[in-house]
């Protein structure tokens, strides 16, 4: 569902799933544009507890940066913009799920250069 809202809006998918050997994780890495861009995807059935965005913390966003820099390292650190978005799930009863593309949710993680 995240991968057919981010085409729609002008992104194209490259890969699913991404794990890096260093123990990073990226849900979705896309291209937009010029731009590397590594997506995270979060669902929820209901905003009592915030924004699906709230829950990318700390700890994910380190998670995140490291398979961004993994992927980077698998294409031999080209010099190419990226950034982290994060795309919003919201699935309420008997509702149309709704989405939301947060661009540049957040910058890579301390204390990963790139």
């Amino acid at each position: 569902m995240a991968c057919r809202y981010l085409k729609r809006n002008g992104y194209k998918v490259l890969v699913r799933n991404f794990r890096g050997r260093s123990g990073g994780e990226i849900d979705i890495v896309c291209r937009n544009n010029d731009t590397l861009v590594f997506v995270e995807v979060k669902t929820r059935a209901r905003q009592d507890f915030g924004r699906p965005v709230e829950a990318v913390d700390r700890e994910k966003q380190k998670r995140i940066s490291r398979g961004a820099l993994a992927w980077l390292r698998m294409l031999d650190n080209p010099d190419i913009l990226f950034r982290f978005d994060v795309v919003e799930v919201i699935i309420a009863d008997n509702a149309k799920p709704r989405m939301e593309l947060i661009k540049n949710a957040f910058p890579l993680s301390r204390p990963y250069l790139y």
